[in-house]
């Protein structure tokens, strides 16, 4: 489900129509979270990459803005989106799956698992190229503590947010990694990224 966004008395409707002129709207900032919690849990058996899929899922769903998208001049608020992340297959290809938000982590869990079960299988991208603006991306790079990170955009009409995160870091017992939020600022300013950022730290908390 979604609704319309009234522009004549949403708050953020002047900043709104100022960065759709930009040719390059987007930003991404990078931010360092604790995992020492979702470490703990992987001795236990959860999987550490879908505890983090569901932190990304608890952060988006926790600010309205990241819901939000526009097509033309409208814009539009999700109820709840999808996340896509993309799945290593044989071979050093990947396609995307694409697993929908529930608040209950177990449940999150055991779709999650499925779904990116069924795409590590699969033989085709399954790129989303425009079928829907209901789904958020994520993708993982274990292999780099990095600092920074931007990702590839078809364009400014762009706007569904991308997540990257990066490799687990032990700095004697305590864990932590980067995190990046990239969004476009048309919808969403500094302010709802540490919301972002909060909930998600807040969901690795207690997974």
């Amino acid at each position: 489900m979604e609704q319309i966004v009234d522009l004549n008395t949403w708050a953020r409707a002047d900043q709104f129509r100022f960065f759709r002129t930009y040719d390059r709207p987007h930003y991404a900032i990078t931010s360092r979270l604790d995992v020492t919690q979702v470490m703990a849990r992987k001795e236990q058996g959860i999987s550490a990459y879908r505890a983090c899929l569901y932190a990304i899922g608890a952060g988006l769903h926790g600010v309205p803005e990241l819901l939000m998208r526009f097509r033309g001049e409208q814009v539009v608020r999700h109820d709840a989106v999808d996340l896509s992340m993309t799945v290593p297959r044989e071979g050093g290809s990947f396609g995307y799956a694409y697993v929908p938000w529930q608040a209950d982590f177990d449940a999150f869990d055991q779709v999650c698992a499925a779904l990116i079960a069924e795409a590590a299988e699969g033989t085709v991208l399954n790129a989303n190229t425009g079928q829907t603006d209901a789904v958020a991306y994520a993708s993982c790079m274990p292999w780099l503590d990095y600092t920074s990170l931007n990702n590839a955009v078809p364009g400014p009409d762009d706007c569904i947010p991308r997540v990257s995160w990066g490799k687990f870091c032990d700095h004697g017992g305590r864990w932590d990694m980067a995190m990046t939020l990239e969004v476009h600022h048309a919808l969403v300013d500094g302010e709802q990224v540490g919301a972002y950022f909060a909930a998600v730290q807040a969901a690795l908390d207690r997974v």
